[in-house]
């Protein structure tokens, strides 16, 4: 997918922007063991999803709860999912989003002891997939039990989710990429509106209320692959539901000031911008049903 700007949406800071432009695709390629009517499949438009327009990642909604003095609560980990479960490629990479949010709340949390038995499911997902060779699983666990360095941790998991979706990308498995996204953002939105429950917050709302945006715009990144086969029509249709529950909410933007920084010996300018969200008490709660309903159905194993 020609430009496609991927966000890697599992384990990164809140400032989160990582783009590749991958111009070639190698139709001859095949992997053993690829399943090869849905790994050919390419989408025609050069579609862009843009991750910066109301996209909170599931680190981004994990120090915001941390940050309002939230809880840490295993209960919100999809602790069900079992990798061994996982027969479809389909079923891995959606796995592997889902698990990789688990693993960045984990690690916000610093509960980095906690999250060797995510990193091995995510592990054994990838290697389902055909790209645990990106996965450096070794290092990722020694910095996950010595608790010593986070942002190492953080830009590890990253490097190695960015190398697993370049290479689908590259390989004519976008489709497995697009799962890996949509994974995470549902349970990142299962995390924001469990929580949300138990502890109202006004910052926590309008993020929910801005994935109206987003959300139309992975329905867009998921319509090429909508017809591969019954789940991958499913997970269109789930993602059809949920932005049902959208439709009357209103989000207007308003541009700020712009601001400037140094960045690697140069200057940035980065233009800023505030959102303001219209969603009554009714439409945050069909919004945060119909997601534990989808988000559940997604983690009961086969």
């Amino acid at each position: 997918m020609k430009g496609r700007v991927f966000i890697l949406v599992i384990v990164f800071v809140t400032a989160f922007s990582a783009c590749r432009n991958s111009s070639k695709k190698n139709d001859e390629f095949r992997l053993a063991g690829s399943e090869t009517m849905h790994e050919a499949i390419v989408p025609d438009n050069d579609f862009n999803l843009d991750f910066s327009v109301g996209f909170s990642s599931p680190i981004e909604i994990a120090n915001l709860l941390q940050v309002r003095g939230v809880p840490f609560s295993q209960r919100y980990l999809a602790s069900s999912l079992e990798a061994s479960n996982q027969v479809s490629s389909f079923d891995k990479a959606l796995a592997m989003g889902i698990l990789g949010a688990n693993l960045g709340y984990l690690n916000i949390y610093e509960k980095t002891g906690n999250s060797i038995e995510v990193l091995a499911s995510i592990k054994k997902l990838a290697e389902g997939i055909n790209v645990g060779q990106f996965f450096d699983f070794e290092t990722i666990k020694r910095l996950s039990l010595s608790k010593s360095n986070l942002d190492s941790l953080l830009f590890l998991s990253v490097d190695s989710y960015n190398k697993i979706d370049r290479y689908l990308t590259d390989n004519n498995r976008g489709q497995l990429s697009a799962l890996i996204i949509t994974g995470a953002w549902i349970e990142a939105q299962y995390l924001a509106t469990q929580v949300i429950k138990q502890y109202p917050d006004d910052l926590l709302r309008d993020r929910i209320g801005e994935q109206k945006q987003f959300l139309n715009d992975l329905i867009r990144m998921m319509e090429p692959y909508c017809n591969l086969d019954r789940q991958y029509a499913g997970l269109c249709s789930k993602l059809k539901e949920i932005s049902d529950k959208y439709d009357d909410i209103e989000i207007s933007f308003t541009e700020g000031e712009p601001v400037s920084m140094e960045q690697d010996g140069g200057l940035v300018i980065t233009q800023t911008e505030t959102s303001e969200v219209e969603m009554t008490d009714k439409q945050l709660e069909d919004i945060i049903k119909i997601t534990e309903k989808i988000r559940n159905a997604l983690i009961v194993n086969k």
